[in-house]
């Protein structure tokens, strides 16, 4: 597992874990929302929408863009949508890619919720897999300057457990609605500090729990953790890379490490570049010199 030194741009402070991770959070969030080229539903619901950036410059050695999919976290719970993001894709339309950053349902909020549960079952899964379905179509039609036979997917944290997740709908358990024919049509995974193991993610108590949330309480994480939790469906053969930050203290390096194993157990090498001195957000931070290398990351894959 390579090292990788990515020094903020942004102070934080030395010496305290939860205020260097607090000074990260503000500046990943402080950046203002960035406006889509473009936004298309794949579904009824007004969070089955995809926000489309065309690129601007030239990420590779030219010809038609490829296409990177971004995937948000937030726990998977409703307060946390695709426009606290936004800075990221836009950050990387200016790298030349061609952007896709998705919307999903998550927790209960506007339907009587209180906004802390995560995500939602099976609507949050439902959602991936119908954008991820539809989106080859969407891309011809919103972003024609882009090759969707060069896409990369990529997610940070709840979002990284669902770029893992959509790269593995072909191994799921054959009663699965999610499950496709074969593997999807990508250029490889790029999952940013992900929530790749569930077991040891609700045994860390990862983001207060939210993975039991997910999947339903405790009964339902039983019974929907082998249709949902990353480390289950190995192997894949996508190419896949995780990049984590060795200080995150909100989905900890062992996370990733963790998943990392699974697919070394089940036979597939999967690539982990360990960030020193990084948290949780500078991956998805234009300020911070560790989203550059996450850019790095999508482009070996892409091209």
């Amino acid at each position: 597992m390579p090292d990788a030194a990515a020094p903020q741009n942004a102070a934080v402070p030395a010496g305290d874990p939860a205020a260097r991770a607090a000074a990260e959070e503000k500046s990943a969030f402080s950046h203002p929302a960035a406006v889509p080229d473009a936004t298309a539903a794949y579904g009824g619901h007004p969070d089955q929408v995809i926000d489309f950036y065309a690129p601007r410059g030239t990420a590779g050695p030219g010809g038609p863009a490829p296409v990177v999919v971004v995937l948000h976290g937030g726990a998977w719970r409703a307060p946390y949508d695709r426009r606290h993001v936004s800075p990221f894709a836009a950050f990387l339309a200016r790298r030349g890619f061609a952007v896709a950053s998705v919307e999903y349902r998550r927790g209960a909020e506007g339907e009587g919720g209180d906004g802390r549960t995560a995500g939602r079952w099976p609507d949050t899964f439902d959602d991936v897999a119908a954008a991820l379905d539809a989106l080859p179509g969407l891309v011809r039609r919103c972003l024609p300057q882009a090759d969707v036979r060069r896409t990369v997917l990529t997610g940070h944290s709840a979002g990284g457990h669902l770029a893992l997740w959509a790269a593995a709908r072909h191994v799921l358990p054959g009663t699965a609605p999610w499950r496709t024919d074969g593997p999807p049509p990508l250029r490889g995974v790029v999952a940013l500090a992900p929530i790749a193991d569930f077991a040891l993610a609700d045994e860390l108590g990862v983001c207060g729990g939210a993975v039991r949330q997910l999947l339903g309480g405790d009964e339902g994480f039983a019974r929907h953790r082998p249709y949902a939790d990353p480390a289950l469906l190995l192997p894949t053969g996508i190419a896949t890379t995780l990049v984590q930050g060795r200080t995150d203290i909100d989905v900890p390096q062992a996370v990733a490490e963790s998943y990392a194993e699974a697919a070394a157990r089940a036979g597939e090498v999967v690539g982990v570049t360990l960030l020193e001195d990084v948290g949780h957000f500078p991956l998805i931070d234009p300020a911070a010199d560790a989203c550059a290398v996450v850019a790095e990351e999508i482009a070996q894959l892409a091209w």
